[in-house]
């Protein structure tokens, strides 16, 4: 029997294996199918042939045990907000949508620590835990479920100070792709005891295992946070300070860059007042109420230098809400500019040093292209990011903007960075792998073909095909 044949059959057993077990947590509607076929990212639906929305770990491991038994294809799912298609089922298969297991397990409150399950989205989180005093810090932007940040090594406006994923998440409960359940890492802030599977399980984007459960670090809520916005007469001067205040060694919880365009774009779009269309920092400080002063002063100082006007700063929640609603908005501010044209998202991060040349070369590469492409980053780790806004039906606009993400990241790589610090590699960002890595592509390869021989764990994502 030829093997595509061999294949639709095997799936037609398992798709009625998975109703029966499931019965209206099976689901073959095409719209359920087409929302998880794709993520946020510009990339077309890849829909699954069938979703299952699992509620506990067991049934995440029935669903993978029976997937493996007939080399079906199987894609986690979290709450969609990925940009480099990294929930697109590309070989069709099965999407197993995590959104149910929102259980919050434990809280230790004098450890500063919890677990959690993969569907629980960290506004929630820190909505359970705020009358503890304790706060999740880890912070994307968007409202994603912390299974599908760990998966894809997510970090955001707080990893200058909090670090990433990688640095909060202690311990696992990972679905392994013949459906056995481990558990890596636990409690303990630090071990010597034998390899590292928490951290080679960060990151994998589900094409190791499926992350079930997870222990986070937390931290104490901050006795005072003040916020502080400063506009600058260029690109180069917020960026220069950007850099200043971290060789400095000034403590910020967040530095976040945005172009002029894209602080016009958010001026509009969250109908902000008191701000000019200039590149714009917003900083966050976190400490005692007189220590995070003392902060703010220096960085006005250090922003004065560099041409810095219009240096406000407030302790204030309401004000500070606000001030990081506008920011978080930036996207939906960036897309609302051209109505009609679809945003190409991505990131590249470089160390600090080289923020400056690889920010600036980016910016004229977009103002010569014609293209509209507001620029904001988490700057204080060196990380940026360029929204790329293109008609759909335009394959030159489409072309045009491929060919600057390409420059972007091979021009981040060049400088000793990476082509994604934290929007992950998908499907979108494959090609990158093999220069930025070298040879060590080979050993993932390894790694790979080691714990998901059939290769049904979100096939066609991060490694490039040999």
């Amino acid at each position: 029997m030829p093997e595509m044949e061999k294949r639709t059959e095997n799936l037609d057993i398992v798709i009625l294996q998975l109703k029966e077990k499931f019965g209206e947590r099976a689901s073959t509607a095409s719209s359920i199918r087409d929302h998880h076929g794709h993520g946020e990212g510009y990339f077309p639906s890849n829909l699954p042939d069938i979703v299952i929305f699992a509620e506990t770990t067991d049934e995440v491991s029935e669903v993978v045990k029976l997937a493996a038994a007939h080399s079906i294809p199987v894609i986690p799912f979290g709450t969609g907000t990925s940009l480099e298609g990294h929930v697109n089922a590309l070989h069709g298969g099965i999407s197993i949508d995590l959104s149910r297991m929102t259980k919050i397990l434990e809280v230790n409150q004098e450890d500063l620590d919890c677990r959690v399950e993969a569907g629980v989205c960290r506004i929630e989180l820190n909505n359970y835990i705020r009358d503890t005093g304790l706060f999740f810090p880890i912070d994307p932007g968007a409202n994603a479920s912390v299974g599908g940040m760990s998966a894809t090594r997510a970090s955001g406006t707080n990893a200058v100070r909090y670090g990433t994923m990688k640095e909060n998440v202690l311990g696992l409960t990972v679905v392994t792709a013949d459906g056995s359940v481990i558990k890596t890492g636990g409690r303990a802030r630090k071990s010597a005891a034998g390899y590292d599977l928490t951290r080679l399980f960060v990151g994998s984007e589900g094409t190791l295992g499926i992350i079930t459960e997870i222990q986070l670090r937390l931290y104490g809520i901050p006795e005072a946070i003040s916020s502080a916005v400063c506009q600058y007469p260029d690109l180069e001067s917020a960026v220069n300070t950007t850099i200043l205040t971290i060789q400095s060694g000034i403590p910020v919880a967040r530095i976040e860059l945005l172009d002029e365009i894209q602080m016009g774009a958010c001026i509009d779009y969250s109908k902000a007042e008191g701000y000019e269309r200039k590149p714009t920092l917003f900083f966050e400080f976190h400490g005692s109420s007189a220590y995070v002063s003392e902060q703010a002063e220096a960085v006005k100082a250090i922003s004065e230098e560099f041409g810095g006007s219009a240096f406000k700063w407030t302790k204030q929640q309401e004000e500070r809400s606000k001030l990081w609603e506008m920011r978080h908005n930036a996207y939906y501010a960036a897309c609302a500019l051209a109505p009609g044209k679809v945003g190409m998202a991505t990131d590249a991060c470089v160390p600090i040093s080289k923020l400056a040349d690889c920010l600036l070369e980016t910016k004229k590469d977009v103002d010569e292209s014609g293209l509209i492409a507001p620029i904001v980053g988490h700057v204080g780790d060196g990380n940026f990011h360029l929204s790329l806004l293109f008609d759909p039906d335009n394959p030159s606009e489409k072309s045009i903007a491929k060919a600057i993400v390409e420059r972007m990241n091979q021009r981040a790589i060049s400088f000793g960075g990476t082509c994604t610090g934290e929007h992950g590699i998908g499907m979108g960002k494959m090609h990158f792998m093999e220069a930025e890595h070298g040879n060590a592509i080979d050993v993932m390869r390894l790694v790979k073909q080691s714990l998901d021989p059939q290769n049904i764990m979100n096939p066609g994502k991060i490694l490039p095909a040999n």
